[in-house]
């Protein structure tokens, strides 16, 4: 089987069987696409059989030029994968990424609001048609439920449970969890919901099953949202391009500097491991220098 024919089935494989978001899946197909543009260049098989070590430098080291190290590290994390499948597949003796060092990525602090920088953002959405509605219940839900972007963009009217305050969420590997409405989310949802159900019936699209939809009545994708954080930001005053990221990292940033648990915290995020949340307590030195004091014997 070709090296091409071999990407194809593994991308199936993390779709169906890993189940990653289609964001996932698109960086793979372009990093592994990258690199076997560069290993068949000039070769007249296309098998991975005889693929070394060296072949792998030679295109990371094509690959680091203008580029960031995390982009660098992308691309070798999606290599090790692809040939770790390879191997238990038998098409290849060893995995020839794990010999490659991976890069030092600096770890920068996330970006966040403050406090009133987002009840500012939140004020700004004034008004009762569709577009409005919709995108003050999309800022709200961000904000109230700590949510990813694909997450938010994922979300059917079934996963919501309005009454109870919550929402049922997949996150990356598919993994569910709850993520908490307050009021405020709850009211914007209460204002959007018939708007949405007016904006079906002007359609005809019945069916649709997505939470969030644009005016023709579809899902809004991962973009679209995108640019509705965009847009509200830019008209508040606020970062240029500010991301629907940053109102996830406020969402933990702002629990933590309310005293809130960071295991709570870990398990509002979705993060498999702790270290993800533990970044968002080098946001505020105070805060940890409260709880040092609090904690140790000899700490005052």
């Amino acid at each position: 089987m070709s090296g091409w024919a071999q990407l194809e089935d593994f991308l199936k494989y993390l779709k169906v069987e890993r189940q990653m978001s289609p964001h996932t899946l698109r960086n793979y197909r372009l990093d592994l696409s990258q690199f076997l543009e560069f290993y068949f260049q000039g070769k007249e098989s296309d098998s991975l059989e005889g693929v070394a070590y060296h072949d792998l430098r030679a295109f990371l080291a094509l690959a680091l030029k203008g580029r960031r190290k995390a982009t660098l590290a992308r691309k070798l994390s999606a290599l090790r994968t692809f040939f770790k499948y390879l191997q238990r597949l038998g098409v290849i003796e060893g995995n020839p990424a794990k010999l490659a060092p991976s890069p030092k990525v600096e770890k920068n602090l996330p970006h966040f609001l403050t406090v009133d920088e987002t009840f500012h953002l939140l004020s700004e959405l004034r008004g009762d048609d569709f577009g409005v509605c919709r995108d003050r219940a999309i800022l709200e839900v961000f904000y109230s439920g700590g949510l990813r972007l694909a997450e938010l963009a994922g979300l059917n009217l079934g996963h919501l449970h309005l009454k109870s305050g919550v929402a049922r969420v997949w996150g990356k590997g598919a993994k569910e969890r709850l993520a908490f409405l307050g009021v405020s989310a709850q009211d914007a949802l209460a204002e959007y919901l018939p708007r949405r159900q007016g904006l079906l019936e002007r359609t005809g699209n019945h069916r649709e099953v997505a939470l969030f939809l644009n005016v023709k009545g579809r899902r809004l994708s991962t973009r679209s949202v995108a640019r509705v954080v965009a847009k509200w930001a830019r008209l508040a005053g606020l970062s240029q391009g500010l991301s629907p990221h940053a109102l996830r990292h406020s969402f933990a940033t702002h629990l933590l500097e309310g005293r809130a648990d960071l295991r709570a915290v870990q398990e509002l995020l979705g993060h498999a491991s702790i270290s993800s949340t533990q970044r968002y307590l080098h946001l505020n030195l105070d805060y940890l220098i409260e709880e040092y004091d609090k904690a140790h014997p000899r700490g005052k």
